[in-house]
């Protein structure tokens, strides 16, 4: 009997099969999230004041999109790719525009995922020596994700500056 592989629905990352049930909250093979809760782990140890952790959380979050996500976890999630990417905010940043953005209640719409395959993964961010190369392969892992929701580039920027006068 071979090594089952299992493919990541939201990033098609095809990893050994563990057995792992599917994430609850992320369109994610358990096997993805796994790797993503290792970047979160090391990430929060950093005790980074400017809380680089919210780009992994914005990045996975966009690219994990569809199935059992959220519609408001997929908004908040390209809404802080462009607030970092665009406009240079610090993870800290971001969590306060989403704290903002939360006060309001909005029927946050259903989001198309891309349909083309992302050249960058969770996985590709672990692989890289831990410290600055690891926080610049995240960083290209978000630029990657933040590309290839073009179709919702305008839709985010029109909702950063109408209510956050982004």
């Amino acid at each position: 009997m071979g090594n089952l592989i299992v493919e990541c629905p939201g990033c098609k990352l095809k990893l050994p099969s563990k057995n792992l049930e599917p994430c609850d909250r992320y369109h994610a093979s358990g096997e993805c999230w796994q790797f993503y809760g290792e970047l979160a782990a090391y990430n929060m140890s950093k005790n980074d004041p400017a809380f680089i952790h919210q780009l992994a959380v914005d990045a996975y979050g966009a690219q994990h999109s569809g199935g059992v996500t959220r519609n408001i976890t997929t908004a908040f999630a390209l809404i802080g790719l462009y607030l970092s990417i665009e406009c240079g905010y610090t993870g800290r940043q971001v969590q306060k525009a989403h704290m903002e953005l939360a006060k309001r209640r909005h029927d946050w719409p259903r989001f198309e995922p891309p349909h083309q395959t992302y050249s960058l993964t969770v996985f590709d961010v672990l692989r890289v020596e831990p410290g600055k190369k690891r926080d610049e392969m995240l960083k290209s892992w978000a630029e990657d994700v933040w590309k290839s929701w073009e179709h919702y580039h305008d839709w985010v920027r029109t909702i950063c500056h109408q209510w956050l006068n982004r």
